[in-house]
């Protein structure tokens, strides 16, 4: 049987990075790869679905899933992860803590952004500050004039405006006419020169691990979609990626543990990675459900509270029926 030649849209991670070279498979498949930054791999997925399997903003994805216009079904493989609280920008000589943000305005790229689902469930859940607490100003955070990707209807009490045509938001940070910037990506650089500029968190990864123990949440940015036209032809499809995603990631974590020679260019590499280990578990960076229930839960509860999803999806919804077990031997 001759394999189906498909296109793959994904980041060019480490735990990638032996599906690029080949050294992993995908069962029955021919793949032609391609290596996009998030912007453009979401744009061209969400607006004209371009790619046989993608990388997919789990935000974007719970959206349209419910909605019930999703054109992917995903399988539980989370490429990219994060603790948020580095996201959130303020000008410091006007915020002292989380609380100061009621009132004032917050720039973003998108609202619906992954990121900004979980930058914002921080602040609720810890600080008290709601999304209707805040006056959102939507724009570029290097070219003016950025839309959202997809149409949102959000609560009647979530102020949501646009910056000015000719700016963006890190602009409009430097210069103080924002308050604070949330997004998945740093101000521009000449921004984080202006010593008014700083992160809301002073010590940003000492309050992410006090997040994780309380919560037990490590937040879930992106999931891998497969066509659904496709998948309902090939029913093994979304099994095959997901081994295929989770055989890569376990050839990463085999060299990052491989320390005669660091494999990535940062020093202090096998210290940080016993201190993951050590608050997080040897699967620190877990794919499949049943380990991610919480967070997957914690997200969905939060996405539809922030008027993003249409109803309250529940975590059987989200991915592929093959793909919520897996056999032992």
């Amino acid at each position: 049987m001759a394999k189906l030649q498909l296109s793959v849209a994904m980041g060019d991670y480490d735990r990638t990075r032996a599906l690029l070279d080949g050294r992993v498979q995908i069962d029955g498949v021919d793949p032609v790869y391609m290596t996009l930054y998030p912007e453009e791999m979401f744009f061209r997925a969400m607006r004209s679905q371009e790619f046989d399997i993608c990388e997919l903003s789990f935000s974007s994805y719970t959206v349209k899933t419910a909605n019930g216009d999703c054109p992917y079904i995903a399988v539980p493989v989370f490429l990219s992860r994060a603790f948020r609280h580095t996201s959130i920008y303020v000008r410091k000589d006007r915020i002292r803590k989380p609380e100061d943000l009621k009132g004032k305005r917050i720039g973003v790229p998108e609202y619906q952004l992954s990121a900004n689902v979980w930058a914002r469930a921080i602040l609720q859940d810890d600080y008290g500050v709601h999304p209707e607490d805040v006056t959102w100003v939507r724009g570029g955070i290097e070219t003016p004039g950025r839309p959202e990707k997809i149409p949102l209807k959000l609560p009647a009490g979530v102020r949501l405006e646009s910056a000015p045509e000719d700016t963006t938001i890190s602009d409009m940070l430097d210069r103080g006419e924002i308050d604070g910037f949330m997004a998945p990506r740093p101000p521009s650089a000449h921004v984080l020169a202006n010593p008014n500029v700083g992160w809301l968190f002073d010590d940003p990864t000492a309050t992410a691990k006090d997040y994780y123990k309380r919560t037990r949440v490590f937040p879930i940015m992106h999931v891998v979609g497969v066509r659904k036209t496709l998948a309902e032809q090939h029913p093994w499809l979304p099994g095959a990626v997901f081994k295929a995603f989770s055989q890569s990631k376990a050839a990463a974590l085999e060299a990052l543990s491989d320390t005669s020679a660091t494999k990535v260019t940062l020093p202090f590499v096998e210290e940080q990675l016993k201190a993951a280990r050590e608050a997080m578990g040897d699967d620190y960076w877990s794919y499949g459900v049943a380990p991610n229930r919480q967070t997957l839960e914690t997200f969905l509860r939060h996405h539809h509270s922030q008027g993003l999803s249409s109803r309250h999806l529940t975590v059987e919804e989200l991915f592929h029926p093959a793909t919520y077990e897996s056999y032992v031997i």
